[in-house]
């Protein structure tokens, strides 16, 4: 690995903090300064997490349940903001979070491949000359008019997979996603992964799996809380 090759995702001391209440009202209470003799819990989904992931490189993140593996994805796309840290991300993301995040589940799989690719930042005419090319990958077929609520994980892995690598980003992140779906469909999805690993995409994926992070990762980061 060069020395000089550009950072694509720097994280900085990244903590999550959240407030565990007694009860519902204790919200409201601290809100009005009522609190100050039995203040709140404090919950550490992160805890000073630090990172530099370069361009090019496909990275795997691992540790227990609860160690908050899906929780610096979020803060890393920017749903979820940081308690305390930084960080600083150089390129376009595209990403695949939990099964479902980015659709509306009353919607239709033709709706939701334009509402989940605006909310990648795809505009309506693109996704409209991607659409064939999306629906082929999804191998959805006649099942794209029925509503995602009615999709099974692997449905839903496939649409959300087929959007999120319909074009090449400069960062794909991943939560969880490969070991869903059929057998056919994992190994395309892996062939898809390694064409963007060629093309310098930067890879950051989320994985229970060492086997899996073994044989597609260049590295791993262990978190732990």
């Amino acid at each position: 690995m060069q020395e000089n090759q550009q950072i694509a995702i720097d994280v900085k001391g990244v903590k999550k903090v959240y407030k565990l209440y007694d009860k519902p009202s204790d919200r409201m209470r601290e809100a009005f300064g009522l609190l100050k003799n039995r203040p709140p819990k404090k919950h550490y989904a992160l805890n000073g997490v630090n990172m530099q992931i370069r361009t090019g490189e496909t990275v795997g993140i691992i540790g227990t349940n609860g160690s908050g593996k899906s929780t610096i994805l979020k803060i890393i796309t920017g749903v979820l903001n940081p308690s305390e840290g930084e960080v600083c991300v150089n390129g376009r993301i595209s990403a695949l979070l939990e099964l479902g995040a980015g659709f509306n589940m009353e919607y239709n799989g033709i709706e939701n491949i334009y509402l989940n690719g605006a909310i990648l930042g795809y505009d309506e005419e693109f996704l409209k000359e991607k659409y064939d090319e999306i629906l082929e990958f999804s191998e959805l077929g006649d099942f794209i008019n029925l509503a995602v609520k009615n999709y099974s994980s692997g449905m839903l892995s496939k649409l959300g997979f087929s959007i999120a690598t319909i074009v090449d980003p400069d960062i794909l992140i991943l939560d969880e996603v490969l070991g869903v779906g059929d057998i056919t469909f994992k190994k395309k999805s892996k062939e898809k992964l390694k064409s963007l690993m060629e093309s310098n995409t930067t890879v950051l994926l989320v994985s229970h799996s060492i086997k899996e992070v073994r044989s597609i990762c260049d590295k791993a980061i262990w978190i732990e809380n």
